[in-house]
């Protein structure tokens, strides 16, 4: 598995919009192909603040020399066996969801209902979520998948819907063909890749736990905090 090919699937989508990583996403897109990463990916990929600490961390609790390692940058954005070495004494484990769901400042924005709506649009689409491909497009595909919903008091994964995401962006496509009935990950408006089985349940595991962590974080905070604001 190339560590520096796989990073790049799961942080073009955000790069590209400018939310993290380094100014020039063409570089990323350059460096980062198979074949071509090296000393100038991973200097990019250092620029990702919240991914390459969480990298380090992994490579670190491991014994793996590279935080860009395979399965290093695998257990960051899907999930592997590595993360069961790498937790905190809270319960977290460097795992994407985690930093989206319990280090990010979206989820405590929930309970200000004058931020809901859009602190959930966030949320949902910065977590890597995974969906079955439907149909299929040159440029894009629709996916059945489970968005994230809101109660007042809990996140919670809803019922399956369909949504469109890109393939691609400017005829640049990071993932060979895919197929109704394949599961694959997606990052924003992004698909990231085409998942195995275990790959699948791995991700569900994983952000399943953090859910489970945020849950309890947020019920501590809403009932310390009394009415919400209007």
């Amino acid at each position: 598995m190339n560590g520096s090919a796989l990073f790049l699937r799961y942080a073009y989508a955000p790069n590209l919009l400018g939310y993290c990583g380094p100014a020039d996403t063409s570089a990323l897109l350059e460096f980062g192909a198979p074949g071509r990463a090296g000393t100038g990916f991973r200097a990019l990929a250092k620029q990702f603040e919240g991914a390459w600490p969480q990298l380090r961390t992994i490579a670190a609790a491991t014994g793996t020399a590279d935080p860009l390692d395979g399965e290093v940058v695998e257990a960051y954005w899907i999930g592997n066996r590595l993360l069961d070495r790498a937790g905190d004494a809270e319960g977290g484990l460097p795992h994407h969801s985690f930093q989206v769901f319990c280090l990010y400042p979206w989820a405590n924005l929930l309970l200000d209902e004058r931020r809901t709506e859009h602190a959930l649009q966030v949320l949902d689409q910065c977590r890597i979520r995974w969906g079955r491909v439907i149909t299929v497009g040159a440029d894009q595909v629709v996916v059945e998948s489970r968005p994230l919903v809101w109660n007042g008091a809990r996140l919670t994964l809803g019922v399956p819907g369909r949504e469109t995401v890109n393939r691609g962006f400017d005829g640049v496509s990071l993932i060979g063909p895919l197929h109704p009935g394949d599961w694959v990950s997606m990052h924003w408006n992004w698909v990231c890749d085409r998942l195995t089985t275990a790959q699948l349940v791995a991700l569900r595991h994983y952000s399943a736990h953090h859910l489970a962590l945020v849950n309890q974080r947020l019920g501590g905070r809403a009932g310390m905090s009394g009415p919400r604001i209007q």
